[in-house]
């Protein structure tokens, strides 16, 4: 899961409207965001993801958040999406996912859900909620976990407290209200942007 000159950053729009995507997912293309996922639980999600992905899919990798079930893998993917983030650990999910040639990053807190999701093919995971287990948690996680799987750090996690994320091996982060809250304008959302990607830079240039 990486993109040529994009940190490892995952945009999470929860709430945004469809009638606002584009211009704002333009602003964090611009900031340099190159993964950007929209939650289910937004308001017509599959409208807004159809739209990110005709108008970035070819900047960014789009998809959708907190899917929950293999029809909504479908759903997605018929949308335009190629990006599946889960809460939690579905493994018909996580297969689905894997069957469509779409990127998955499932959600997982302990070492039986994250070997879960990776008998079920995910190559990427995310510890969520992140802040409530703490940077120890995912590096004694990740001492038993494959090498080659990217673990993403996301709840919690932004430009205030990026290093002690980054010293035990993230891969990358995923950012929500830091970036993006209903109400919040395109050029809000891009300032947001610049200073997570400044701070990322920052911390993980040399």
């Amino acid at each position: 899961m990486s993109l040529p000159d994009a940190p490892p950053i995952v945009a999470i729009l929860r709430g945004v409207k469809p009638d606002e995507i584009v211009e704002i997912a333009g602003a964090l293309v611009d900031a340099g965001i190159g993964y950007i996922e929209i939650p289910l639980n937004s308001p017509e999600p599959l409208v807004s993801i159809g739209k990110l992905c005709e108008a970035y899919g070819d900047k960014a990798l789009c998809g959708a958040g907190t899917v929950l079930t293999p029809q909504a893998v479908d759903d997605v993917a018929a949308v335009g999406g190629k990006l599946i983030v889960t809460p939690n650990i579905d493994a018909d999910v996580i297969s689905r996912a894997v069957e469509l040639g779409l990127t998955v990053m499932p959600g997982f807190s302990t070492p039986t859900e994250a070997f879960v999701a990776v008998k079920a093919g995910a190559k990427a995971l995310k510890l969520y909620p992140a802040g409530s287990f703490g940077p120890g948690h995912l590096k004694a996680v990740r001492d038993v976990l494959p090498k080659d799987i990217a673990i993403y750090a996301v709840g919690g996690v932004g430009a205030a407290n990026l290093k002690p994320w980054l010293d035990i091996g993230v891969a990358g982060i995923g950012v929500g209200g830091e970036l993006y809250r209903p109400g919040y304008t395109a050029a809000e959302v891009g300032e947001r942007a610049r200073a997570l990607v400044a701070a990322w830079t920052a911390q993980t240039a040399g």
